[in-house]
């Protein structure tokens, strides 16, 4: 991918930063035209309609996206029903050998990836490696554990010798993936993987924000070797295309906010298919009086400020042991004033920008009001218009009460608020306040009682000694919510039979369940009873 200057191109009412490409990071870019074409030309688009992105790094155009009518859709799910026919002929070995592939292809174009996610989410090249490692390690997990997921299953018979059942798992057939803006290359790719991989074929929507890391995304698996029609690509509004996305997907994959996912679920159960929804999170972090405070105010920067505070599982209130409050304070106030805040998509900044003007109004209404009630800032607490047109400083928040919107109301930008506690009970108590369920996180030198606090919060991943890249990188462990924060789970075993049905299918030798050898139905009765008896005193299942 190559980029290259273009100081002509601005946006009405965005900074357009200097005129100088050569001296400043902010100034104006363009992607390669070419380059563009070839990504927004996977889009399954008859309208004629295109609208423009922008990035955040300046508020400048990046790309026109062609639109998708519901009409598309339908087209879209019929070449995938068309691939997918075939497909689910073709053996395991064979999906593994592909999913290796992208992983090989993954890591080699790292660079050309980071660079699209940055310009089109304004994250810090630093938040940006994530993703494509994520993807390539979710590649190699569900390559390599393809026969211990999906391989015909013996189970035990009802007559032992003479009942033989197998479970397999039938793939449902085509899969609808409304993906989210914050992470749009790896949550282009991640769910859908294991899709792939069970033999269903796919149907996914990027948002509007970041197509063109979905794009890249549909790219990469086609250069993989993926057939031609397995994975399809349409933009539009949600609230134009999530309708005709569920009436034919034969299963949905959402992540995005609470409220829409309770809509998504009522029209997946009208329709009587499966979902499995990652929403919205206050998350907590506990930091106990036993804790190593220099580990545990890193984590916190980290929990806090990845991707400015817009991670699904990144942490929203800090709960400090009375014991060690004041110390860790003094700690986690100093590093994250010590962070590096710089715009463009080179290393060396520790945090970029919100990905919106809507983004950077919630984050700064959250923090005006629990200023104008009484918090306290202790580091941050303002926008930066001189860095670019959304970025906001990291903010920690100390005094909020819960008449403040940012008590309980997820923010999803970089601001936490810090709170004391007397005992590890009520620590856990108020980490289980309210209505999310996502992600935790616990800082001990204890890890036995950690472990023993953890199965009291109700929480779907939780962490120790770590604030979430514990739980998100062990693909062999589901990751999900409790409560309003979702249903269903990605990774591991749960998140790969999602996505099938299973099956069973016994073979009856011998004897049938109805009478024989001239027996009355009530003689059969009592044989069945006393074999019934027998079967439990020899212990058997």
């Amino acid at each position: 991918m190559s980029v290259q200057p273009d100081p002509s191109s601005s946006s009405s009412g965005q900074q357009a930063g200097p005129a100088d490409p050569e001296h400043d990071p902010t100034a104006s870019y363009a992607l390669d035209p070419a380059y563009v074409r070839s990504l927004t030309a996977r889009v399954v688009s008859t309208t004629g309609e295109s609208v423009p992105t922008y990035t955040p790094i300046t508020g400048q155009p990046l790309a026109m996206i062609p639109q998708s009518s519901a009409a598309d859709v339908k087209e879209a799910f019929a070449r995938a029903r068309r691939a997918q026919q075939a497909w689910s002929r073709t053996s395991l070995a064979h999906r593994s050998q592909l999913l290796l592939r992208l992983h090989d292809l993954v890591l080699d174009r790292q660079a050309e990836i980071m660079d699209l996610i940055c310009w089109e989410s304004g994250k810090a090249r630093k938040h940006a490696y994530d993703e494509p490692l994520h993807v390539a390690l979710t590649a190699r997990y569900y390559a390599r554990t393809a026969h211990q997921h999906l391989d015909t299953q013996r189970r035990v018979g009802v007559v032992p010798g003479l009942t033989r059942v197998e479970v397999n798992q039938v793939p449902k057939g085509v899969v609808g993936i409304i993906a989210p803006w914050n992470y749009p290359f790896d949550l282009a790719l991640i769910d859908g993987l294991p899709a792939l991989l069970a033999g269903n074929a796919v149907v996914t929507k990027p948002d509007a924000q970041t197509m063109l890391s979905g794009l890249l995304a549909a790219e990469l698996l086609e250069a993989a070797g993926f057939p031609e029609g397995l994975w399809n690509v349409v933009a539009g509004p949600g609230r134009e295309l999530g309708g005709p996305i569920i009436e034919r997907s034969d299963y949905l994959c959402f992540t995005g906010s609470t409220a829409t996912g309770k809509l998504i679920a009522a029209q997946c159960a009208d329709r009587l298919i499966g979902c499995s929804l990652e929403l919205g999170g206050k998350n907590p972090i506990l930091v106990l009086r036993d804790a190593d405070l220099d580990r545990a105010a890193e984590g916190a920067v980290r929990a806090s400020f990845s991707s400015a505070g817009q991670l699904c599982v990144s942490m929203e209130r800090m709960f400090v042991a009375d014991q060690v409050y004041d110390r860790f304070k003094a700690k986690f106030v100093e590093q994250t004033k010590a962070m590096a805040l710089r715009p463009g998509i080179e290393w060396g900044s520790d945090m970029g920008s919100l990905i919106s003007q809507s983004q950077l109004d919630t984050v700064t209404a959250h923090v005006d009001d629990a200023v104008a009630k009484g918090a306290t800032v202790l580091a941050g607490g303002k926008a930066r218009p001189d860095l670019g047109p959304y970025f906001y400083e990291p903010t920690i928040l100390e005094g909020v009460t819960p008449d403040m919107t940012c008590f309980g109301n997820e923010t999803f930008g970089p601001v936490i608020s810090l709170y004391r506690f007397h005992d590890e009970a009520d620590a856990v108590s108020r980490a289980n306040a309210g209505e999310y369920g996502l992600n935790a996180s616990i800082y001990s030198k204890d890890t036995k009682r950690a472990r023993l606090l953890a199965r009291q919060i109700k929480c779907g991943t939780v962490n120790i000694n770590e604030a979430f890249g514990a739980t998100f990188a062990s693909l062999d462990s589901p990751m999900g919510g409790m409560r309003e924060s979702g249903m269903g789970r990605r990774q591991g075993a749960e998140g790969i039979h999602r996505y099938t049905e299973s099956q069973a299918v016994a073979v009856q030798k011998l004897i049938r369940f109805s009478p024989m050898f001239g027996m009355s139905d009530e003689t059969f009765a009592k044989v069945m009873t006393a074999q019934t008896r027998l079967m439990t005193k020899l212990g058997r299942v």
